[in-house]
């Protein structure tokens, strides 16, 4: 997975993630950061990340940039839908600020131990602007069911 920028080119500016990699939770619900991301954000300055409830049974890790992003665009939402309510409330009050140790790892807190286990391998999935977090198996099954759909799911993802 890496971390960069999009020039004028590339349509975007921000930061892109790509790839996955496999890690394993130690028995404090710490998770190794990897190097490539540390390293990008490292350059920006900042150590901060910000884990939240992500979709589909995942974990989401977001960096200061990317989290602010998505709190810009919430805010654009109308705060008199019940489900813009709903989302907000759940999201927020479960997602956590955090850095890495000396050695590259977050602290998964307990709010959102739900999402992992103790000792549980897990894929951390590049997703443009956010990391999510899978149960290893749970991303193996996502995949294997997504992948036949892949045509239609990119025709429909560029069909805006």
């Amino acid at each position: 997975m890496q971390w960069g920028r999009v020039g004028p080119a590339g349509g975007c500016v921000g930061m892109l993630l790509t790839g996955t990699y496999n890690r394993t939770l130690d028995d404090k619900l710490r998770l190794a950061v990897p190097k490539p991301i540390r390293e990008i954000l490292e350059k920006s300055g900042s150590k901060r990340l910000y884990l939240a409830p992500g979709t589909d049974g995942s974990l989401a890790i977001y960096s200061e940039e990317s989290f602010s992003k998505l709190a810009a665009r919430l805010e654009q939402a109308s705060p008199n839908r019940q489900d813009v309510r709903a989302y907000m409330r759940l999201f927020y009050s479960r997602a956590q600020s955090v850095e890495w140790d000396g050695q590259g790892r977050i602290r998964i807190a307990s709010d959102l131990a739900p999402w992992v286990k103790a000792g549980a391998e897990v894929v951390l999935v590049g997703v443009h602007d956010h990391c999510e977090v899978w149960d290893a198996a749970s991303w193996k099954s996502y995949v294997s069911g997504q992948q036949t759909r892949y045509d239609e799911v990119a025709e429909s993802a560029f069909d805006q």
